[in-house]
C-alpha cells in the first residue's frame, strides 16, 4: 500500500474547466429555445421549396407560351427536315414501287439487299438478270453494288419484300428494240430455238421469232441452233410480246456493201475439194481453190483450217443467186506468200487491193474508150492522159474510116 501511495500522490490532475459544468438555470433555458429554432428551420425550408415551385411554373408557362407563339425559334431541326427523314425511311412497298438498295450479302439463291425498311429485302436468283444464271455474281451482283429495284412481291414468313432487276432490264430491251427498229439497223441473234413456223433468236435478251421465209439461206433450223444471224426488226410490240425479225432484210443490207476489188474479215467455215466457204459477215463466200495463191494448192486443209480468221477480196458478187467470189491470191505481195507467210498477205492486203483496183479502173476506161471510138456522137472521147472527156483532133468528128480494115476473114 505505502507503495501505491507514493505513486498515486506524483500523479497531477489538470484542473476541471467551470465551462463544462452545466448551470442548472441555463439548461433549462436551452431546452426552452429548441422547439423555436426547429419551427424556424421548417419556415427557412417551406420558403425554398415556394420558390422553387414558383420558379419551375415560370419556367413552364414560358415554354408553353414560346410553343404556342414561336414553336420552332431556335430549332435548328425544321419540319421540312422531319419529312424528308420520313420520306428516307419510310416508302411505299407496293408491287412495282422502284426502290434504292444496297447488296450486302449474296448465296446461291440470291442476294440480301438493305433498302433501309424494318427488314431486308431479297433479290431470288431468277430476278437477278434477263438472261440465264447459275449464280448472282455472273450478272455482276457483288456486296456493295448500289442499284435500282422494283418491288415484285412480299415473303409472307417473314414480312421482308421480294425484288427484282429483271423486270427493269425486261422494259428496258424492249425500249432498246424499238431505238434499234427506228433505226433501220443490222443486229446479231443467237438461235436457241426452233419450231415448224421458222427459228428463236436472242436479240437484247428477248427471243425473237425469224419465220422461214426471212432467213436467206437453205439451212434447216438444226443447222442454224446456235449460231449468230444478222438480223433486222420488222415488228416489236412489247403489248402483244411480239418481236418479229429478217435475216434476207439484213443480208440485204449486207450484200449492197460488197463492192468488187473490197478487202473483208472472214472465219472459216468448211473446206471441200474445190474450195474453202468462208462466213463474211453473215453471207457465205466462196474461196476456189485457185483463187488461194499463185501458187499451185494441192491440199487446202495444209493453208486453211475451219475457225481461222482471214482477210479476202470481193472477186465477183451474183445478188440474184447469192454468190459471192472471194480471192486471197489477189493480195499477194509476191507469188506463193499466202502459202508461205500469210501474216504478210493479211497486212498488206488493202495496199494490194487498192492496187488491183486501180488497174480494174483503167481496164475498164480502156474499154470504155475503145467503144466510144465505134460511137463518136456521145461526143466524148479519152485523151492522152487517160481521162475520158469531150471529142479533141486526136479523134475526126465524123468518127474513124473503117474501110481499109480488112475483113475478120482475112485477119
Amino acid at each position: 500500500m505505502a507503495c501505491l501511495t507514493q505513486q498515486f500522490v506524483g500523479l497531477k490532475c489538470p484542473p476541471i474547466s467551470t465551462t463544462r459544468l452545466v448551470n442548472p438555470s441555463n439548461y433549462h433555458h436551452q431546452i426552452k429555445q429548441k422547439p423555436r429554432i426547429v419551427v424556424q428551420a421548417a419556415a427557412v425550408v417551406a420558403n425554398a421549396q415556394t420558390r422553387e415551385r414558383l420558379k419551375l411554373k415560370e419556367m413552364f408557362e414560358d415554354a408553353y407560351e414560346r410553343c404556342r407563339t414561336t414553336p420552332m425559334e431556335g430549332v435548328a431541326f425544321t419540319v421540312d427536315d422531319f419529312h424528308s427523314a420520313l420520306e428516307k425511311y419510310d416508302f411505299d412497298s407496293e408491287v412495282g414501287t422502284k426502290v434504292k438498295g444496297t447488296v450486302f450479302s449474296v448465296d446461291a439463291n440470291g442476294a440480301l439487299v438493305d433498302i433501309t425498311a424494318k427488314s431486308s429485302a431479297y433479290l431470288p436468283l431468277r430476278e437477278a438478270s434477263l438472261h440465264t444464271i447459275r449464280h448472282v455474281e455472273e450478272a455482276g451482283i457483288f456486296p456493295g453494288l448500289r442499284e435500282e429495284f422494283v418491288v415484285v412481291g412480299e415473303n409472307e414468313a417473314d414480312d421482308s419484300l421480294v425484288l427484282s432487276l429483271r423486270s427493269i432490264q425486261y422494259d428496258l430491251a424492249w425500249e432498246r428494240c424499238r431505238q434499234l427498229q427506228a433505226e433501220d439497223v443490222v443486229i446479231k441473234g443467237k438461235v436457241v430455238g426452233a419450231n415448224k413456223g421458222g427459228v428463236v433468236a436472242l436479240v437484247e435478251g428477248l427471243r425473237g421469232f425469224v419465220p422461214f421465209s426471212q432467213i436467206s439461206t437453205k439451212s434447216t433450223a438444226e443447222e442454224l441452233l446456235e449460231k449468230e444471224l444478222p438480223l433486222k426488226f420488222v415488228e416489236v410490240d412489247e403489248e402483244q410480246s411480239r418481236l418479229v425479225l429478217s435475216n434476207r432484210k439484213a443480208m440485204a443490207d449486207s450484200q449492197a456493201q460488197l463492192g468488187i476489188g473490197s478487202v473483208v474479215l472472214g472465219t472459216v467455215q468448211s473446206l471441200k475439194p474445190y474450195g474453202a466457204f468462208i462466213d463474211i459477215g453473215g453471207i457465205n463466200g466462196l474461196l476456189h481453190v485457185s483463187q488461194i495463191s499463185h501458187d499451185r494448192v494441192s491440199d487446202i486443209a495444209t493453208v486453211l483450217q475451219p475457225g481461222d480468221t482471214l482477210k479476202v477480196m470481193i472477186l465477183s458478187h451474183d445478188r440474184e443467186r447469192g454468190r459471192v467470189s472471194l480471192s486471197t491470191k489477189k493480195l499477194e505481195p509476191t507469188p506463193g506468200d499466202m502459202i508461205r507467210n500469210p501474216k504478210l498477205v493479211f497486212e498488206k492486203a488493202e495496199e494490194m487491193a487498192q492496187t488491183f483496183r486501180q488497174r480494174i479502173a483503167q481496164a475498164e476506161a480502156m474499154a470504155r474508150a475503145d467503144m466510144l471510138r465505134f460511137q463518136p456522137e456521145s461526143g466524148l472521147t479519152l485523151n492522152s492522159d487517160g481521162i475520158l472527156g469531150p471529142l479533141t483532133s486526136e479523134l475526126p468528128e465524123d468518127g474513124l474510116d473503117l474501110s481499109e480494115i480488112p475483113p475478120a476473114d482475112d485477119l
